[in-house]
């Protein structure tokens, strides 16, 4: 008998989220014009880091600017939206003919397959597609997801796919289970 570890629970929304989202809703479009322009670079690169820092709540931990930055940049790139994660944003952009969504769905696993370091160029990707078919991201559920990108599970990655390919979720269970490293299927 295979024993599965349950993973955590659903993420509750993150009032340092909720902060630096409702910061980048205040920006003028000169705010919004130097961001974009560091688009897809490092923190490191930037050259709006007073602009970035002025943003960013009080008590953000430093691990995790990186993570902000890359949402702040993506932020000027298209509209702002209430619901749904990023694939539910890019389902949305999909071809009525599954025929013509090849070339996309390619582009998806590649995104769900990146690791940290080439998250911000697959994302900007994503992001202007997503703009140019006029659809709008939900940026609170899209920062927290790139915050958790990393986790063990994968839990952003696997709720994308299942949003994107339209995959049943069973009631309760929206994250999937995973073996422990330490236990062996029975034969």
């Amino acid at each position: 008998m295979t024993r599965l570890n349950p993973q955590p629970n659903a993420r509750q929304p993150n009032s340092h989220v909720a902060k630096f989202i409702a910061n980048l809703n205040e920006l003028d479009a000169g705010g919004k014009a130097r961001l974009k322009r560091d688009a897809g670079k490092d923190l490191s690169e930037a050259r709006s880091l007073g602009l970035f820092y002025r943003l960013l709540p009080h008590g953000t931990p430093v691990e995790r600017e990186n993570a902000y930055f890359l949402a702040a940049t993506l932020f000027p790139l298209a509209d702002s939206g209430r619901t749904g994660c990023l694939g539910d944003s890019l389902y949305r952009a999909r071809d009525p003919d599954s025929k013509k969504n090849k070339g996309l769905d390619r582009r998806i696993e590649i995104l769900l397959d990146a690791d940290i370091s080439q998250l911000a160029f697959r994302l900007r990707q994503a992001v202007r597609f997503l703009k140019s078919h006029r659809v709008s991201i939900n940026w609170q559920e899209l920062t927290e997801d790139v915050l958790h990108w990393n986790s063990p599970y994968r839990t952003v990655q696997k709720k994308w796919a299942r949003a994107y390919f339209k995959l049943p979720t069973s009631p309760g269970n929206e994250e999937m289970h995973t073996l422990d490293a330490t236990q062996k299927f029975d034969e």
